[in-house]
């Protein structure tokens, strides 16, 4: 029995795989043959949302906050590092907005 592996969504699975998407990205947009997929109609966005579906990158980091500062964030239960992002994010928000 062939064991089937694994793969990440949107991977080449083989080297003739590979080298088709490498040809492809070189050729200019006006030479890829888009018949078989159709634009859609204006409509079909009307209801459309940007970044609905992004998730930020998460990286794990060590960071050493004042004993009460982390009570604070703790005292509504579980969640307290997804809340501490949200606060940060929202004062890195705020100081990107002053640069622009």
């Amino acid at each position: 029995m062939r064991k089937i592996s694994k793969r990440a969504s949107g991977n080449p699975r083989n080297r003739r795989h590979k080298k088709e998407l490498a040809a492809l990205a070189k050729l200019p947009d006006e030479q890829i043959d888009t018949s078989d997929i159709p634009e859609l109609p204006p409509d079909a966005w009307k209801d459309a949302v940007r970044g609905r579906f992004y998730r930020p990158l998460k990286k794990a980091v060590s960071i050493r906050l004042d004993a009460d500062v982390l009570a604070w964030l703790k005292h509504a239960g579980e969640g307290y590092q997804t809340r501490a992002n949200n606060i940060l994010r929202q004062r890195m928000l705020q100081e990107l907005k002053k640069r622009a």
